[in-house]
């Protein structure tokens, strides 16, 4: 989709507008078709409203078969909003992309060619503005990337090809990848990521990407995404009707991969790594067992008492090699636990920490973006649940419980991040279960599928990190 400036509003061209006064006033003197936008209570107008009122605008263009829309920048800026000019304009460039975005890569095109809006020519916003509105634009390219590769069937992506697509995403950017293949992994003891990926055919590998945008001396912001290509549950196998989206156990992957290129393409100055385990979890004779005990990179032991819960088993791994960095702070995103869906709903994901600054920044970009966040409990209490009878930690409750997973989850993973050896210190980390943002929600103006969570989050996180 296009984005271009201009106060002039085009014949052929569907104007839309929030005002109705406006709509009477330009079809009777000018004969331009409009669209009007409906929006009540405008005095009660705040960000997460908006974030649907632009969506609506293309949605709604788009179900007129609109090519090519207009509208006025002031028609958006609401009195009870608290964002400047430039704030605004990055939020309506990115939800113009996100609310245009469908994934129709193995679709049939029909003869009249598929509903998508092709140009958006926005009046009334100036030089910064447009600047800003731009940057929106490039936030929502990298989320529509993020949510096509998420979308992949999984008989079409697997760990090799997330490792080729990490690297195409930043060709001819200053992002170093850097792929393991299996021989790499065992060289570096990292048994958790390479059990898990046993029962599959497919070679597991752990994919790193490094962006310097600022000097080397500065310690980064390592990214840790969940890359599971498809997820059976291994031994444990998923029941029928829980196998269908997961394809998308690899979103946090995909998620870190796009933030990574978003960055780069803006030239943030910053440093930041992503590290993404890659794998398949399939059932096979080959598989990992209930029962096994496995010794991580770190040299911690897991108890395997479920290989469904296999994500934190392969992040395990990869956050004790987040340390080689000496990070500033560590984000380690995954689709870990339906009961983080349980406890939130769709509407937010969940995010945990020791780290009171940590949550509260999480929280504020969430706001900023649209990709709500909500803190859970990470107490110290927890850790009896998940301490072993045959090794050091139980990748479950080690009473099967179904209460509280997804705090189980968070607290198995942050045996591996905090400080193992006499006077070591803990890492600064947040982990995100993105697992109730896996997929658009009814009502959001989106289309179905993934959603692309939580890109806009990290960016904005980073990008205003202090």
């Amino acid at each position: 989709m296009k984005i271009t400036f201009g106060n002039k509003i085009e014949e052929k061209v569907l104007f839309v507008s929030v005002s109705p006064k406006n709509k009477d006033e330009i079809e009777k003197e000018k004969g331009i078709k409009t669209l009007y936008l409906k929006c009540d209570e405008q005095e009660k107008m705040n960000l997460r409203k908006l974030y649907l009122l632009v969506r609506k605008m293309v949605v709604s263009a788009k179900g007129a078969k609109a090519k090519k829309i207009s509208f006025n920048f002031s028609d958006f800026k609401f009195k009870n909003l608290g964002v400047s000019d430039v704030e605004l304009g990055e939020i309506i460039g990115t939800q113009l992309d996100f609310a245009n975005y469908e994934f129709v890569e193995y679709k049939t095109p029909p003869k009249e060619g598929f509903d998508f809006i092709e140009e958006i020519i926005i009046a009334g916003a100036d030089r910064e503005t447009q600047k800003a509105i731009l940057k929106g634009h490039a936030v929502a390219q990298e989320v529509n990337k993020t949510r096509t590769l998420s979308n992949i069937p999984g008989g079409d992506m697997t760990p090799q090809i997330l490792a080729k697509s990490a690297k195409d995403a930043v060709k001819n950017l200053p992002v170093k990848v850097t792929i393991l293949g299996e021989k790499e992994m065992e060289k570096q003891n990292m048994r958790a990521i390479l059990s898990v990926g046993h029962g599959s055919d497919e070679e597991s590998k752990f994919i790193i990407m490094e962006y310097f945008g600022a000097s080397k001396k500065e310690k980064p912001v390592v990214l840790v995404g969940k890359g599971v290509t498809f997820d059976t549950g291994g031994i444990n196998l998923k029941p029928s009707s829980s196998l269908l989206g997961m394809n998308m156990d690899m979103s946090g992957g995909a998620a870190v991969i796009h933030t990574i290129a978003l960055a780069a393409k803006l030239k943030l100055k910053k440093n930041i790594i992503g590290l993404i385990p890659s794998v398949e979890n399939m059932a096979s004779g080959k598989s990992y067992r209930p029962g096994d005990v496995i010794r991580s990179m770190s040299g911690i032991t897991i108890e395997v008492l479920n290989t469904d819960a296999e994500g934190r088993v392969i992040l395990a791994d990869a956050l004790t090699y987040a340390k080689k960095y000496n990070p500033e702070v560590v984000i380690d995103i995954a689709t870990l636990t339906g009961a983080a869906l349980v406890a939130l709903g769709e509407r937010a994901s969940a995010i945990f920490t020791d780290d009171d600054k940590l949550a509260k920044d999480l929280e504020v970009a969430g706001e900023k973006t649209g990709d709500y966040v909500w803190r859970l409990p990470m107490w110290e209490e927890y850790e009896n649940e998940i301490k072993g009878s045959l090794g050091d930690y139980t990748n479950i409750h080690n009473k099967d419980s179904r209460y509280g997973g997804a705090i189980y989850g968070a607290i198995f993973l942050y045996q591996f991040i905090k400080g193992q050896a006499e006077g070591e210190k803990n890492m600064k980390w947040a982990h995100i279960d993105m697992a109730p943002r896996m997929t658009a929600m009814a009502g959001e103006n989106l289309a179905q599928g993934a959603l692309g969570s939580p890109v806009r989050l990290l960016y904005k996180f980073i990008e205003e990190y202090k």
